[in-house]
């Protein structure tokens, strides 16, 4: 492995895939590195391990220690490694192993902390709380559904926007770990990942958003390269702002930062089946938010989706952390 050097102090926050492909880019370029992930979790095998021992959904987290694990390919394998029959199909060992941390540990994020030290992780992954939280939506025409496995099909079904999300129970406290890092960031990140049910249910953990917005910190919205099937079909990236500005109020982001690269051809014709389209970046609706606007090439070219690449990501990142460091004091 490379020997790192310690770089900015830089908080991800969010949730998914998305925030697992930007954490391999960025460890290349910083050993000061804390990644804070959403537990609403409710659906798949982390669904499965909630109800079944009454703890957080570890899914989110085991991508995130996959991302950042310092460990031979085999051991990669093995936590990503899903059973394929019996009762325990379709389950991830990682999230199995997690669970067994859990059940001797005193608490949730002292399990992602003890998986942590034997993965040899870079930085540090903390849930964003320990509460055990339930996402709520409610839609346009005024009806709601509880459970973050539930928002996808329910919103199909009414065919309208979702106008907002809460936890339950509302006042969930922050971890203090999470709270303090916000605090002694240099840059924080907010997505990329969905919307709705990765990076808000974040700003809704109690002190999260007001942390962000009082923080020294840099920070950036990395907007997602596609709108969301079942979430946010539709949505322009001042719109995906604006629902941030909702949630947690103004103040959380500083900049917003978009793909520029065109999306190849055959993969459009493949998501828009799935009604989703270039995300489309309206520039003067964005800076009329208060948010200044970065475009930049951010999609990767060496997977069969429209995803960002995670160094691509990063390196811009520190571009922008350069570019404004001499204007703000770290």
């Amino acid at each position: 492995m490379m020997e790192l050097h310690k770089g900015p102090a830089i908080v991800a926050i969010g949730g998914g895939h998305g925030l697992s492909s930007i954490l391999r880019g960025l460890k290349l370029y910083t050993d000061d590195l804390t990644a804070i992930v959403t537990v609403a979790d409710d659906g798949g095998g982390s669904g499965m391990l909630r109800e079944d021992l009454s703890m957080p959904p570890p899914g989110d987290i085991r991508n995130c220690m996959e991302a950042l694990a310092d460990t031979e390919s085999i051991m990669q394998r093995l936590l990503s490694y899903r059973f394929g029959s019996g009762r325990l199909a379709g389950q991830a060992f990682g999230n199995l192993l997690l669970a067994a941390l859990n059940g001797i540990s005193g608490s949730f994020d002292e399990a992602v902390a003890r998986m942590s030290d034997v993965l040899a992780i870079t930085g540090r992954i903390l849930p964003v709380t320990n509460a055990n939280v339930v996402l709520e939506a409610t839609f346009e025409n005024g009806t709601s559904v509880q459970g973050e496995s539930r928002i996808f099909s329910f919103k199909k079904a009414q065919n309208c926007r979702i106008r907002e999300v809460r936890l339950l129970p509302e006042n969930s406290p922050a971890l203090p770990a999470a709270l303090e890092a916000i605090r002694q960031a240099d840059v924080v990140l907010l997505g990329p990942g969905s919307l709705y049910t990765s990076v808000v249910p974040n700003l809704l953990v109690d002190g999260i958003a007001d942390a962000i917005r009082n923080s020294r910190a840099l920070k950036i919205y990395v907007c997602n390269i596609m709108t969301q099937d079942g979430e946010t079909e539709g949505l322009s990236a001042s719109e995906h702002v604006a629902a941030l500005f909702r949630h947690g109020g103004e103040g959380i982001v500083d900049i917003c930062l978009c793909n520029d690269r065109a999306v190849p051809r055959r993969l459009l014709e493949r998501y828009s089946r799935e009604d989703a389209e270039p995300m489309r970046v309206d520039v003067e609706n964005l800076e009329r938010l208060g948010v200044q606007v970065v475009q930049r090439d951010l999609l990767d070219l060496e997977i069969d989706y429209a995803r960002h690449s995670g160094v691509k990501v990063a390196e811009t990142v520190l571009d922008l952390y350069r570019d404004c460091a001499e204007t703000r004091i770290f």
